[in-house]
């Protein structure tokens, strides 16, 4: 029988194994930090973060990584910071199996705020 798909962010969090769970929520406390006026929902089936009513940012647990969508610009210095996490136009990916850089998520999502116009 398959499992129920989550209502809510907590019940998101709640269905992963233990090492994914722990990586989100602190992602989740990475970007609340960051913007303290956000909301979250599910959305396409994965957490989302909302500044005035707009979705900016979705985050999701996978088998080995956690994922941050989408992408947003930046300067050389930001580019070359997200390089080695970029798999594709709109999607970062940061394997568990090395330290996730959450200051970096952190300054994502501020820039995603700012620029899908949530600052």
């Amino acid at each position: 029988m398959a499992k129920p798909e989550p209502r809510t962010v907590e019940e998101y969090l709640a269905g992963q194994p233990a090492p994914m769970r722990e990586a989100l929520e602190h992602v989740r406390a990475t970007v609340r930090a960051a913007l303290p006026e956000a909301t979250e929902t599910l959305s396409y089936k994965m957490p989302t973060v909302e500044v005035g009513g707009k979705p900016i940012m979705y985050f999701a647990g996978w088998k080995k990584h956690l994922s941050v969508y989408p992408v947003p610009r930046g300067d050389a210095a930001f580019e070359a910071a997200i390089a080695p996490y970029r798999v594709g136009k709109g999607s970062l990916n940061f394997p568990l199996k090395n330290p996730v850089p959450f200051e970096l998520i952190g300054d994502i999502a501020t820039r995603l705020a700012t620029q899908r116009g949530g600052h």
